[in-house]
């Protein structure tokens, strides 16, 4: 045999060995997603390839007991229309809800406005959680722009008893400063 037939068995020998290695870490990778799951069912943790169909419950919430919570809005020298799009909604104390106010600019200009916030009774206002409000942020409409602005609150388990309506009342003023072109 020649050197270079010798060089030519050595790389097959070499490529053989390649392939019977890529094959025994592929089947080594395929058998451990058996593997996986036992463990996962052994140890009693989540199994991610077969979750549990069981729906979660929210324990946080006060099913005994619900609040009326009514929406009020309002404008300050601002000539837009502004709503709630329900007037008031019933919730139970740890419940995530989630409402939807209406404005819309009737000038023929861009406007950027604020809302603030404002509660009835004033102490409701430490128990009422907003996750996501429109107050957060300025708001800019073109001429004629109506958009429809979510409100999603929580009211916390630890509001008073005596308590039983909250009022949210939303003001929205002219952004002071803002482009009037």
């Amino acid at each position: 045999m020649s050197d270079q037939d010798d060089r030519a068995l050595s790389n097959r020998r070499t490529l053989n060995k390649l392939l019977v290695c890529a094959a025994v870490m592929f089947g080594f990778a395929f058998a451990l997603v058996p593997f996986y799951e036992t463990i996962c069912e052994v140890t009693g943790i989540r199994n991610v390839f077969q979750p549990d169909v069981v729906a979660a419950e929210n324990t946080q919430v006060d099913s005994g007991r619900s609040i009326s919570v009514e929406f009020d809005a309002n404008t300050r020298r601002l000539p837009w229309t502004f709503k709630p799009l329900q007037t008031s909604v019933s919730v139970h104390p740890g419940e995530v809800t989630q409402v939807l106010y209406e404005v819309r600019n009737t000038l023929d200009r861009p406007v950027t406005g604020q809302a603030v916030p404002s509660y009835g009774p004033l102490e409701a206002g430490r128990y009422f959680k907003k996750l996501e409000c429109f107050c957060f942020a300025k708001q800019t409409l073109q001429p004629g722009e109506r958009r429809q602005m979510p409100v999603v609150f929580v009211i916390d388990r630890a509001l008073p008893r005596d308590i039983s309506t909250i009022t949210l009342s939303y003001t929205f003023f002219e952004v002071e400063g803002a482009d009037k072109s």
